[in-house]
């Protein structure tokens, strides 16, 4: 039997019809299932608890669960190769961090290329590393600080939460732009690196300001700089670092990614949704309350920004010449 060229021609195109179906279902139905979201830290730090809080509003108001799921281990790695290598439908994504962008040139050989195997989604917010100091050290300003530093080379110590980390690479950025010399002192976790600072045991230390800000106001611990030039919302009066060191300027930042081509339409929606949850002003100020500011933006934007930023921690690293634990 022979078909006329109009009926293939209508055979064909309700064929392509309904090949383009799934993909423009999928936007309009996502999600359509419980959405994980995978952190690659263990639970209650920082990047924990903005993951939760965010699963619920995005819960809230697409009308479907999501989930986080903490992957813990290889300084995160191990929650970043789990999206990479995840469908790219949306319904698995990661909360980015600092170390993603540190870690791209940290380790020399990864199961992935962080930014050629992720889609960024959105930056969701950023909050300010202090400069903090036990109050033994014979310093009460950044400029103090400097000078006995450089008098005493090699003389204060640092704790970090371990080699490669936020804090330790903000250190390291301090050492460089400020042409300062410290004893690294590396730790498995930031609680005993905070405990130690506060207990003298080492003498600085960089850090968050919810994790610190009893210390601070009891006066067991010193803080004297911000890392970022918009300063710190809970510590308004301690100076950004920028002003004594010029060129200063690191963060701890958040965003979602997805798997590399996860459909634009989903992105769409997941970029608009938190777009409008960071403008929600009951949203600020639970943020406000953790020290942290909304960013926001298209996911252009968040490539550009986390593009910059690899590009930076890969000169620190070399710098340093940096080598996992």
């Amino acid at each position: 039997m022979e078909l006329s060229r109009r009926t293939l021609l209508n055979i064909g195109g309700g064929v392509l019809g309904a090949a383009a179906l799934p993909r423009w279902a999928h936007a309009e139905t996502y999600p359509a299932r419980p959405v994980r979201i995978v952190v690659g830290f263990s639970p209650g730090g920082a990047p924990d608890i903005v993951a939760r809080l965010f699963a619920q509003w995005l819960s809230d108001r697409l009308g479907q669960r999501f989930i986080v799921e903490n992957k813990a281990g290889a300084g995160g790695n191990m929650g970043t190769d789990t999206v990479a290598k995840a469908a790219p439908d949306g319904y698995t994504l990661l909360l980015v961090a600092p170390n993603d962008a540190i870690n791209a040139s940290l380790y020399e050989k990864l199961n992935y290329n962080f930014l050629r195997d992720l889609e960024p989604v959105v930056a969701i917010a950023r909050t300010p590393q202090v400069l903090e100091v036990n109050p033994s050290v014979p310093a009460s300003t950044v400029p103090e600080l400097i000078a006995y530093m450089k008098a005493n080379p090699g003389k204060l110590t640092l704790a970090s939460p371990g080699v490669g980390t936020g804090p330790h690479m903000v250190a390291e950025l301090f050492r460089t732009k400020a042409g300062v010399d410290f004893v690294h002192v590396p730790y498995r976790g930031a609680g005993a690196a905070l405990g130690d600072t506060v207990g003298g045991q080492v003498q600085m230390i960089f850090t968050t300001v919810p994790s610190s800000r009893e210390f601070v106001r009891a006066g067991k611990l010193r803080a004297l700089g911000v890392s970022t030039d918009a300063g710190s919302l809970q510590l308004p009066d301690v100076p950004p670092l920028s002003k004594f060191v010029p060129g200063f300027e690191a963060s701890f930042w958040m965003g979602l990614a997805a798997p590399k081509n996860t459909p634009p339409e989903v992105v769409a929606i997941l970029n608009k949704t938190v777009n409008a949850i960071l403008a929600d002003e009951a949203v600020k100020t639970r943020l406000t309350e953790m020290d942290t500011r909304p960013m926001g933006g298209s996911p252009a934007d968040f490539k550009t920004f986390i593009a910059a930023e690899t590009d930076k921690w890969a000169a620190v690293v070399k710098a340093a010449k940096l080598k996992p634990e």
